[in-house]
């Protein structure tokens, strides 16, 4: 609120002395008072100085706004970070309730007031909850780093001489060609890889601020509602419960058995529990335990993690596992082309010194020494063709591809090698509810006071006794909320609570009356080992009664009473324990959640540390509360069984219901179901065998599913695991993917996983184990691609060198080429959309071999057809052909690079199946395949009929165009043929050694079958 001074007010009277008196008396020597060059004073035109106060006041009045605002807040950001440092400071103050007053809360009941004006203010002066990020690189660094390739640079240097040797040997009109032409396709290399490079930057710097997307809840003009954590502000009061991140900087309020872990802060291992006498809470945080208030004093950088993070710098990026994989092939591969190259101009040279020696050494000219520059060219050339940079690109490229299609399938990808491993996925423990089920409870069926009826029939039956009693233990022990908000109730909490809470207002109940007819004294909030949540409230007779809710067996087994018809409490004799007991399981065969409600009363404070007793309490009610399962989850689980993928439910319902869940998504067919404490008794040898007939885990604990992940990861299985909460975080961490969900699930888990589901939908799932095969059979695609043009351009200078004297291929066409099998190999293979018939093979399992038999039946296929009709045309092309003329040997050489870059365009289309003839599925479906292949075939014709001087080509007639074309177009034929000839599932390496590696999860027959078309 602003405090005014009207005009008749004088002037000239103290307005520090005024400032004082309106913010509550401060005097002078206040900690808070202000000196007099500080004051700070906002007029109603917005405008604002620092200065002299008695100076402001009369520039304030010559702006005839009718009147002042002194400075609204009595207090500022150096006041509030002293108090984290000054604990007595902190009571001096009257603690939180007298900070939230100087910070204009209304009340803690209340908070903010919320409003447009409000919350600008609130920014101006201390700041917005956002945090200085790493500056996005720009454009420049990457063609920086692009030229920082040690062989482009090389081949500069040789283009700088070739200008050198060239412009006065031949002339400044001939001259130039050569260097320039390296140049240029130095340059065209540098360009597209630093855009490809920016463009992937750009891609991911969007997805990293999809993750830092988090949702806070706070209490704003009497409301609680959510907001997005950047728009948090100092004076903001903030919910927490378990799973939560604190959003910012605050002080402690109130809350229940409120533990926070501080270890990402403090580096300390061990939580703390935050109280009025410890209450300072620390933005980045977690919430580990309980429920709780806090009021915001710090936002953004201001914070303690905003100070610590501006004196750090973020590390490097990480390479996923394939990546790093792949580095090893390129590595090899760059060797291997190493010494060609240093083959290749040694045999150059040679011939070339031996020439010169025949002739004589006085008859030397300049222009030889622009013949050995161009050597060297074409050997640093050939290198450059033979390091498969395009390797790491082509994964960058996929994952970045895929990564943006999967947020539009509602997963977001926290960590690159999720992607790759979910590939892999051959077991996946998914929860129940929430993933399998569509989390909208309701409850359908309702056991009390002796009547056992649809819910909407309850409020006709209940007397009014037993209906208050139900009503009391719905309203007191949740920790979900109800607010009235403009004449209707706004529910809040877990959909669970939300469902007991509707149940509560349906049958007539007032939540704040019930909630303000007693005084909570402890509450034990739930938790996935107990199963059960209680509190213990004093009444106004001054007595104490507990409440529990929980796990229907658990909580009917403490109970040896029954509410009765009048909402008394009668003995519950063994006959109608039976009763009840059947009562829950009829529940949970019709797949119910069943929870129990009951109560007990103490006449005086009970002695005991326990919130509820574990004995001797009153049955209220059996709730039977519904969750319908997903639309398209049996499929789903369907198609994982097809693909090879074993499911695993690992749910806290009891069996029963847990049973009846995974009937109906298909999940249980033949396999077993057992309770969680069941699965944590079994020896070694029940293990092995019974692990891989598991199929729902029952009334199970977060250690259940921490220890089934250890177990199928002993057996060499790839696990996938999904969780929510915050005692998932260890499962989450252990499995080979931890799948958090982004709508139930907690900050905690979210920050522990390595991908969010952000719908919490288990056919989401089915789909990153899609695109996971995608990124990896795409990749696979790319290097069968490029180790075919390895190792034909490779072989062919080599062997065009000992036999010739000379390489067909220049050292500006192998840089084209090598931009074709690059660059553009990566864009138009390494993004291809995943496609139905990847899920109806068996996952690639920890040992599978990434360069499969089949693909190397393919590259050799190739690249021995290549090989073929490129010396036949250079040893027998002029007689076949019949070329003659001076030009003989330049048409040769363009119709051989011509038909060698066609034999690539046709074998990029063939490399787009490894198995099927039919390569053209889908086809027309893939723009930026087309789109690569149109702009190879335009520039290839602009490089041969153009660029001629540059790229040491001639122009071609129709007729060598066609059987540049068509040798190109048999590539495919001799493809199709190739992949009918079949090949050993066992990796050509195993063959060699003298025992089969364990784990190995090819496949078991001995041949794959021949390909459909």
């Amino acid at each position: 609120m602003f405090f005014q001074v009207s005009g008749n007010e004088r002037i000239s009277d103290s307005p520090q002395a005024a400032f004082s008196r309106r913010v509550g008396g401060m005097e002078e020597g206040n900690f808070f008072a202000q000196p007099r060059s500080q004051v700070s004073i906002h007029c109603q035109c917005r405008e604002t100085e620092r200065g002299n106060g008695n100076e402001r006041l009369q520039n304030c009045c010559a702006c005839n706004s009718g009147g002042y605002n002194i400075y609204r807040f009595a207090i500022t950001n150096q006041q509030l970070g002293d108090i984290v440092d000054n604990s007595e400071l902190y009571k001096r103050l009257n603690g939180a309730q007298g900070i939230g007053k100087k910070l204009d809360v209304h009340s803690f009941e209340h908070g903010i007031l919320g409003s447009e004006n409000d919350i600008k203010e609130r920014v101006l002066e201390f700041g917005s909850n956002k945090y200085e990020e790493k500056p996005v690189r720009g454009y420049f660094l990457y063609l920086w780093d692009a030229c920082q390739d040690l062989t482009l640079v090389i081949l500069a240097v040789c283009a700088v001489i070739a200008l050198a040797v060239g412009i006065p040997t031949e002339g400044i009109s001939q001259g130039w060609y050569d260097g320039v032409g390296i140049l240029v396709s130095v340059l065209l290399v540098v360009l597209i890889t630093a855009t490809s490079d920016y463009r992937q930057s750009l891609q991911f710097q969007v997805l990293e601020n999809e993750k830092k997307k988090i949702d806070v809840e706070v209490l704003r003009a009497g409301c609680r509602q959510k907001i997005s954590i950047y728009d948090l502000v100092v004076g903001d009061i903030v919910f927490l419960s378990t799973g939560d991140q604190v959003p910012a900087d605050g002080l402690f309020i109130s809350g229940y058995s409120l533990i926070i872990g501080q270890s990402s802060l403090t580096g300390e291992s061990e939580p703390v529990h935050p109280s009025c006498e410890k209450p300072f809470l620390f933005a980045g945080t977690m919430v580990m335990n309980g429920s709780g208030k806090m009021l915001v004093t710090a936002v953004g950088m201001r914070t303690e993690w905003g100070k610590l993070m501006s004196k750090l710098s973020e590390g490097g990026d990480n390479e996923t596992p394939l990546q790093v994989r792949l580095n090893g092939v390129a590595t090899v591969v760059g060797k291997i082309g190493l010494a060609f190259a240093l083959l290749t101009f040694s045999v150059l040279i040679i011939r070339f010194l031996v020439a010169r020696f025949a002739e004589g050494f006085e008859n030397w000219k300049m222009t030889y020494l622009l013949d050995i520059v161009n050597y060297f060219a074409i050997a640093v050339t050939i290198l450059v063709v033979a390091v498969p940079e395009g390797l790491p690109l082509a994964v960058t490229l996929s994952l970045a591809y895929a990564m943006k299609q999967m947020m539009d399938d509602k997963a977001l990808i926290r960590n690159l090698a999720a992607c790759e491993t979910m590939g892999s996925a051959t077991y996946i423990c998914t929860d129940k509810t929430g993933t399998l089920t569509t989390n909208k409870m309701a409850v359908i069926k309702v056991y009390c006071a002796g009547h056992n009826n649809e819910a909407e029939n309850l409020h006709k039956i209940l007397r009014e006794k037993a209906s208050e009693l139900l009503i009391e233990n719905v309203f007191l022990n949740t920790s979900g909320d109800i607010v009235e908000c403009e004449d209707e109730h706004k529910v809040y909490g877990s959909p669970t609570e939300t469902a007991l809470l509707n149940l509560g207002l349906f049958l007539g109940g007032s939540y704040s009356a019930v909630k303000s007819s007693c005084e909570m004294v402890k509450v034990a909030p739930f938790n996935s080992f107990e199963k059960k949540m209680s509190v213990l409230v004093k009444r106004r007779d001054g007595r104490y009664r507990s409440f529990c809710k929980g796990a229907a067996e658990i909580v009917l087994k403490a109970c040896d009473h029954v509410m009765d018809e009048m909402g008394a409490s009668n003995p519950l004799e063994a006959l109608e324990r039976q009763k009840l007991e059947g009562i829950v399981r009829a529940y949970s065969q019709e797949a119910l959640r069943t929870l129990c409600l009951a109560y007990v009363d103490h006449d005086s404070m009970p002695e005991c540390d326990e919130v509820c007793p574990k004995v001797g309490l009153t049955l209220v009610a059996i709730v039977g509360i519904k969750d319908p399962v997903r639309p398209g989850v049996k499929d789903a689980v369907d198609l994982c069984l097809k693909a090879g993928i074993k499911v695993c439910m690992v749910t806290g319902d009891n069996l029963e219901t847990a049973k009846a869940i995974a009937h109906e998504c298909n999940i249980l067919t033949d396999g077993l179901a057992v309770e969680g404490p069941v699965f944590r008794r079994w020896s070694s040898e029940e293990t092995m065998e019974n692990l891989f007939k598991l199929q729902v885990i029952a009334r199970s604990s977060p250690s259940d599913k921490f220890l089934l992940v250890e177990r199928l990861q002993a057996q060499q299985e790839v696990v996938a695991v999904t969780g929510d909460g915050t005692n998932d975080a260890p499962a989450l961490h252990a499995a080979d993917i931890g799948l958090a969900m982004g709508i139930s699930g907690t900050e905690v888990a979210k920050s522990t996983a390595d991908a969010i589901i952000l719908d919490d939908n288990f056919s989401s799932i089915v789909k990153i184990a899609k695109w996971g095969r995608s990124v990896y059979t795409n990749i696979q695609k790319f290097v069968q691609f490029q180790l075919t043009v390895n190792i034909v351009a490779l072989t062919i200078n080599f062997v065009s060198a000992c036999a010739t004297g000379d390489a067909p291929l220049t050292a500006v066409q192998l840089l084209w080429v090598n931009l074709i099998m690059d660059t553009l190999g990566a864009l138009a293979l390494a993004t291809e959309a995943p496609y139905d018939a990847l899920m109806e093979r068996p996952p690639v399992g920890r040992q599978g071999s990434f360069i499969t038999n089949m693909m190397w039946r393919n590259i050799l296929g190739q690249a021995v057809y290549q090989l073929i009709i490129l010396w036949v045309l250079q040893f027998k092309g002029k007689t076949i052909l019949h070329i003659t003329g001076d030009h003989a040997n330049e048409t040769l050489n363009t119709l051989i690079f011509n038909s060698f870059v066609f034999c690539q365009v046709f074998n990029e289309i063939n490399s787009r199946e490894m198995e099927k003839v039919n390569v053209f599925g889908s086809i027309l479906t893939n723009n930026l395949f087309l789109l690569v292949l149109l702009f190879t075939v335009i520039f290839q014709a602009v490089i041969v009929e153009f660029l001629g001087t540059f790229a040491s080509t001639v122009p071609l007639s129709a007729e060598h165009w066609a059987i540049s074309v068509a040798l190109g177009f048999c590539s495919l034929l001799v493809a199709a043929v190739v992949k009918l000839i079949p090949v050993p599932s066992k990796p050509i390496m195993e063959f060699f050694r003298s025992s089969k590696a364990k784990g190995d999860a090819m496949d078991d027959g001995v041949y794959h079958r021949l390909p459909s078309s």
